[in-house]
C-alpha cells in the first residue's frame, strides 16, 4: 500500500464543534490540510495548507502526534498524518480545492461521511478535550 505523507489541522470552535472540509469531487469530510512540498517542515506545511484551503492563518499550534489511516480519496493508499490542534486567526472560508466546509458536533455526527483518519483518530482527540 502506498503511503501519502500529510499534515492535518484539528480545529474546534468555542462551542466544541469540529471544523471539517470536503474536497471538490469527493464525498468524505476531513481535516483541513494536505501533502508536503519538497523539504517542507510539518508546521510550515500546515500553515500553508490552512491558508490555501481556508484563507486564514493558525495560532496556538499543538502537536497531536503522527497517525496512520486508510486514505479517503485514493484507493489502495494510506495516509501518514502529522496532526496538530490549532486555532484560526480569522473566519475560515472554503477556497482552493475545498468545495464545502462544516462545523460538526463530535458527539452527534448525523449522516456526515467521514474520512478514516477523522473517524478513527481525530474524533477521539476532540471528544476527550
Amino acid at each position: 500500500m502506498t503511503v501519502i505523507r500529510i499534515v492535518a489541522a484539528v480545529v474546534v470552535d468555542e462551542h466544541g464543534r469540529l471544523l471539517l472540509v470536503r474536497k471538490r469531487g469527493t464525498t468524505a469530510f476531513m481535516q483541513p490540510g494536505g501533502k508536503f512540498e519538497p523539504g517542507e517542515a510539518p508546521v510550515d506545511a500546515l500553515v500553508r495548507e490552512v491558508r490555501e484551503e481556508l484563507g486564514v492563518g493558525v495560532t496556538d499550534v499543538r502537536e497531536l502526534g503522527h497517525h496512520t489511516a486508510i486514505a479517503a480519496n485514493e484507493p489502495g493508499h494510506s495516509v501518514a498524518a502529522d496532526l496538530f490542534f490549532v486555532r484560526l486567526d480569522g473566519v475560515p472560508q472554503a477556497a482552493a480545492e475545498i468545495e464545502e466546509m462544516a462545523w460538526i458536533d463530535p458527539h452527534d455526527l448525523g449522516d456526515v461521511v467521514l474520512a478514516p483518519l477523522t473517524r478513527d483518530i481525530v474524533l477521539d482527540f476532540v471528544r476527550i478535550s
